[in-house]
């Protein structure tokens, strides 16, 4: 007659402290209790499900019962107390589910039967599970009884919920707090029921099973089953990730390439592929962070025991992890959570995720989004993004290599917009930015300007190498020949190119105002160096934030990389203020009356 099928959960259930899995410090203390016959008369075992509560619950009452113990503190199943308890017709070994019996009554009916000695053995034992789901009266009427026991009594409560039993009743009892297994563990486990089944099973889908079962020992035996059955014997990778719908770690750890290379399109198409699964961008979103987290505790060898998992996939992750820096992970993390948080209220959940996707992509660098298969345009790193003006006209028209004295248009001229100016960058050669004491050039002619007698200046000849690193978006430029151009030109064609930048940033007021107020002047006998004399410290710095757009722009403009130049503190005679259109206007109305009338005649406005 063939067997009826039991289930691994129950089947595998442990029958002696040695064959707990994941409780090894707990059993060693229930053991050496025994031994020395320190026997307390109540216990309170605490943990999550399926790690282990019950069984050692059972275990404890029969060894104490056990009439021929073995060396090692188990059962030894052979006694007529152990068999009769292994087949649940032992009068000393009492279970109570206080899930379904939690009223008075069902205590009052327990306490009577404290009363009865034991047949058989030395103690009689009950064992009341899921106890915190006790009434407050039945915890009451279970007081006494519980503080003062016969002395031939021992209670064993079982709970998931300790935060919900009474101080009293913790009080009276020695409690034993049970650990989530494991992964390591469970794939050990797992492992020794696959071959005492004959099933064959790859040990990356034992961890997936592991990981699925969340610290639950059985639970992962059920998933093992169910998966088993599926399988038909033979439990694959493939198999368990298809049958459970995991989301396959191998999507995290291409996006994590992904996020290396700086390659958004791969990053949107791995979204893409777990959408289409079926999968919630939600749960995508917090596997992704927890991923993050493995990554960040593997890449360091201290913290690598943090890693629940076996040391093979140790081994795997840390090879990765050791491809980025520690900043990385901590700004990724930081990115997933906000995502995570501003996902509920978000309006369209899956522009919130490929918009982390983005920024994970950035945080290692610029990165190409090709089109057709292009090079793409490349993204501002995230640190650095700033302002920029939208345009409508071209740039202003570079000199044929012919002319070696370019004159571009003037803002007034009607064939350029000033407005609409676009700053093309170009491949710059520079150095660090050092202010020193030195005397202006008495020789440079100065525009709206004076004679300075002495000055602090901030030298910004070829700033650009510790700042910045340079943009080349011209497609003919110099630097894809490795050419330094070194066109000749002249200051009238600089002076406008300079114009022409201040008017296309009409809202940079301190900017503008720089600029116009401050154009550069030629240095004697340094036909590439040119001097710009400004007021005081704000002014260096807004010319200085704006280096990194406009030296290339000029050098690109002119055709030459050997431009420079070098901003001067004025330290002498102070400089003509530089008046906005306002201030202009209100001057000329001030010297000239009759301007107001003509202004109000023609109804003119700035």
């Amino acid at each position: 007659m063939e067997e009826n099928y039991i289930v691994s959960a129950r089947k595998y259930r442990p029958s002696t402290f040695s064959s707990v899995v994941g409780q090894k410090a707990l059993t060693a203390t229930l053991r050496n209790a025994i031994a020395t016959n320190h026997l307390a008369h109540a216990y309170l075992f605490c943990g999550s499900r399926g790690v282990g509560k019950t069984s050692c619950a059972r275990i404890f009452a029969k060894t104490i019962n056990c009439q021929n113990p073995t060396p090692e503190g188990d059962p030894c199943n052979e006694c007529p107390s152990c068999r009769a308890f292994n087949e649940n017709r032992s009068l000393n070994i009492i279970e109570l589910d206080a899930a379904s019996n939690n009223s008075v009554d069902d205590i009052r009916s327990l306490v009577d039967q404290v009363q009865i000695p034991p047949t058989d053995g030395r103690y009689r034992v009950f064992i009341v599970d899921e106890v915190h789901m006790l009434s407050t009266q039945a915890f009451n009427a279970f007081l006494k009884t519980l503080e003062e026991p016969p002395a031939y009594v021992i209670f064993i409560l079982a709970t998931t919920e300790k935060h919900k039993i009474i101080p009293t009743i913790l009080s009276r009892c020695q409690i034993y707090d049970f650990n989530r297994i494991t992964i390591a563990d469970m794939i050990d486990h797992l492992g020794y029921v696959a071959s005492q089944e004959g099933i064959t099973a790859e040990r990356q889908a034992l961890n997936v099973i592991a990981r699925k079962a969340d610290g639950a020992m059985r639970d992962a035996l059920s998933i093992f089953d169910q998966v088993a059955a599926s399988s038909r014997g033979n439990i694959t990778y493939q198999s368990a990730i298809d049958n459970l719908n995991v989301l396959d770690s191998r999507y995290y750890s291409r996006l994590v390439d992904a996020f290396m290379a700086g390659n958004v399109v791969d990053a949107l198409l791995i979204y893409k592929e777990v959408r289409d699964r079926g999968f919630d961008s939600l749960f995508f979103v917090t596997g992704l962070a927890g991923y993050l987290r493995d990554l960040m505790v593997a890449r360091d060898r201290r913290t690598l025991s943090l890693l629940d998992t076996d040391d093979e996939e140790k081994a795997l992750m840390a090879r990765q992890a050791a491809q980025l820096p520690p900043e990385f992970y901590y700004a990724a993390m930081s990115l997933c959570n906000d995502a995570d948080m501003a996902y509920r209220t978000a309006s369209s959940k899956t522009f919130l995720v490929e918009l982390l996707l983005i920024k994970l992509c950035q945080l290692n660098g610029p990165s190409p989004i090709s089109e057709g298969g292009g090079e793409g345009q490349k993204l501002r790193p995230i640190a650095d993004v700033t302002p920029t003006v939208a345009t409508s006209a071209p740039a202003p028209v570079a000199p044929s290599p012919a002319s070696h004295h370019p004159t571009p248009a003037a803002p007034s001229s009607p064939s350029v917009n000033p407005t609409a100016v676009t700053p093309t960058p170009a491949p710059v050669q520079s150095a660090p930015i050092s202010v020193t004491p030195s005397a202006p050039p008495s020789t440079a002619p100065r525009a709206r300007r004076t004679a300075s007698r002495g000055s602090m200046h901030v030298s910004l000849r070829d700033a650009m190498a510790d700042k910045t690193p340079t943009v080349n978006t011209r497609p003919d430029s110099a630097q894809s020949t490795s050419a330094i151009r070194r066109e000749a030109f002249d200051h009238a064609a600089l002076l406008s190119l300079w114009e022409s930048y201040a008017a296309a940033r009409p809202t940079a007021h301190l900017l503008v105002n720089t600029m116009r107020q401050s154009p550069p002047a030629p240095r004697a006998g340094e036909p590439c160096l040119f001097d710009v004399t400004v007021e005081n410290q704000a002014q260096v710095d807004v010319l200085e934030q704006e280096l990194p757009t406009l030296l290339p722009f000029l050098r690109d403009s002119l055709r030459n990389d050997t431009l420079s130049l070098e901003i001067h503190i004025n330290q002498g005679a102070s400089m003509p203020s530089a008046w906005n259109d306002r201030e202009l206007l209100a001057h000329i109305v001030e010297k000239h009356p009759y301007a107001a009338q003509f202004i109000k005649d023609f109804n003119l406005t700035l």
